[in-house]
């Protein structure tokens, strides 16, 4: 990434959780990747792969089984108590659902006035509500919505709230854990090109988890696909979009539908068959093994690592071994 500091880097995350005495569901096995200073990175891949997971262990919401995850170069699993605090007010998560994480108990000035108050940020009443209509007016909504509670709000509005709150700490960092998903369609590209916004204006950095591909690409610079809790491909943007490379990033690109009737009744659309693997019980090797129409011999017994076979284009496949 040339002259670009590196924010949060991610090395050998595991995060596993215990079902009972004999089985262990294996969410994020062994990832890793670096997100530079500006950029968004994109997290894609079906339901149930471990991208919401690692999103959240890698800002200390889930504490890592093995692995670690560097901010700024300190490690935040070994942080003290004041360095933990800082690290809040600079990380913030935007969540999926924009229903169930607004206290609908609270005022929407008092939701995102909470962190300010915490962070020490305001030093007077009156600095607070100019503080916090200036966030409503960013985010898209009107200074009087201030003293309504959430349930008087859509989602698209509640969403907006979300964020608000999210950047009423000045963040420099924000995980945004499928934050369109629970929108209706017609208001998920208003989200999304809100942050954007608000990406350039605050020169924020980025973790956008999803599994719509074609809203990844337009606010993602590097995007990176899961699946059964590995990382199996990571690239520019544009460049994984044009020249995917793994067989499961192929067949993902190929599922998204074009506008064209023309064009899509003539489009090879790849279809998997069988069904994804438990990651309780992930096959041994490659986990897409089983259902890649490429398999060979080697592909079931050793576990295919990340390489670079191209400048910044990363990929975990077989197919690619004879370009170390």
């Amino acid at each position: 990434m040339g002259d670009k500091k590196p924010i949060l880097e991610v090395k050998h995350l595991k995060k596993y959780f215990p079902v009972d005495a004999k089985h262990t569901l294996k969410a994020v096995d062994d990832v890793s990747f670096t997100i530079y200073e500006g950029e968004t990175l994109g997290i894609v891949g079906e339901s149930g792969c471990g991208k919401t997971t690692c999103g959240r262990t890698c800002i200390g919401v889930y504490e890592a089984t093995s692995g670690e995850v560097l901010y700024k170069g300190k490690d935040i699993n070994k942080m003290t108590a004041v360095e933990r605090k800082e690290f809040t007010k600079k990380v913030q998560m935007i969540f999926q659902d924009p229903y169930s994480s607004l206290d609908p108990r609270m005022k929407v000035h008092d939701i995102i006035a909470e962190g300010m108050q915490i962070h020490k940020l305001v030093s007077s009443k009156a600095e607070e509500i100019k503080a916090v209509q200036s966030l409503l007016e960013q985010v898209g909504l009107n200074p009087e919505h201030a003293s309504r509670y959430v349930h008087e709000f859509s989602g698209g509005q509640r969403q907006r709230i979300g964020i608000a709150r999210a950047l009423a700490v000045n963040p420099e960092f924000l995980m945004c854990d499928e934050p369109i998903s629970a929108l209706d369609v017609s208001v998920q590209a208003q989200v999304v090109n809100l942050l954007v916004k608000l990406q350039k204006e605050r020169g924020l950095t980025c973790m956008f988890i999803a599994h719509d591909l074609s809203m990844v690409k337009h606010i993602s610079d590097r995007v990176g696909v899961m699946y059964l809790g590995n990382l199996v491909e990571l690239a520019d943007s544009d460049v994984l979009y044009q020249h995917p490379l793994h067989p499961y990033t192929k067949a993902l690109l190929s599922a998204i539908p074009v506008p064209d009737p023309d064009i899509e009744r003539q489009r090879n659309q790849i279809r998997l068959e069988g069904e994804v693997p438990s990651p309780m019980n992930p096959p041994a090797g490659c986990h897409f093994c089983n259902r890649c129409s490429y398999a060979m011999e080697e592909c079931s017994c050793q576990t295919p690592v990340m390489r670079e076979v191209e400048p910044g284009h990363f990929v975990a496949c077989h197919l690619y071994d004879e370009m170390k």
